[in-house]
């Protein structure tokens, strides 16, 4: 019997690779730039940053879910971890990107159907393809470090607590983790907040 030749690139078994927030916002100006003529992508990528969903939870929703929201409607979802429900309010930005995928979705006709499909199987798009997709965004925006499904759910986090200030409880509580440490691992931000600490005040 052949042994499978491992691929040198893949983590050993049981490790993991972190994935990065996207830290800039214009970084993100650069990716939706990019995405413009792509509505499907456009809209996977802004409702990714502009909610705490994992990629799995997305990639449930079904265009019955969303073709009537607007602005300041809420959309609740089950989260695939503990099962509870997490409920999230849609912005602006996000009504227009999820309205304009849905103008020419190939099924906004059928409620039932996958709001993200595969444009080759018709089917649900799977995280890995989330994951490659998300790898190559980054890629094309020129980022340096490494991104993957969890960076959409990350950068929410991220800008939540750097631009907004949000507490580190609310974002425990919006991710479901168990401890702030675990939160502040997750968005890499600790290690900046540290930083921090030393070049805000002297004494």
């Amino acid at each position: 019997m052949k042994r499978k030749r491992r691929n040198a690139n893949h983590p050993p078994k049981g490790s993991s690779i972190k994935v990065s927030p996207i830290r800039s916002l214009d970084s993100i100006r650069q990716i939706k730039t990019l995405l413009q003529d792509q509505s499907r992508n456009l809209a996977l990528f802004t409702l990714g940053i502009n909610t705490a969903y994992r990629a799995n939870e997305l990639l449930k929703l079904s265009v019955g879910q969303v073709m009537h929201l607007q602005a300041g409607d809420t959309l609740d979802l089950k989260q695939s971890k503990n099962s509870e429900y997490r409920l999230t309010v849609i912005n602006h930005i996000t009504e227009t990107a999820l309205q304009n995928w849905l103008a020419c979705h190939p099924k906004k006709h059928d409620p039932k159907a996958p709001l993200f499909l595969s444009q080759r199987s018709r089917k649900a798009l799977t995280v890995a393809a989330v994951n490659r997709l998300v790898k190559l965004w980054c890629k094309e925006a020129r980022l340096p470090e490494n991104y993957g499904s969890h960076t959409l759910r990350k950068t929410w986090g991220y800008h939540q607590r750097i631009q907004n200030k949000a507490s580190v409880a609310i974002l425990m509580r919006a991710f479901g983790h168990a401890t702030e440490a675990q939160t502040l691992d997750y968005l890499c931000i600790l290690p900046d907040e540290i930083r921090d600490l030393y070049l805000t005040l002297e004494l």
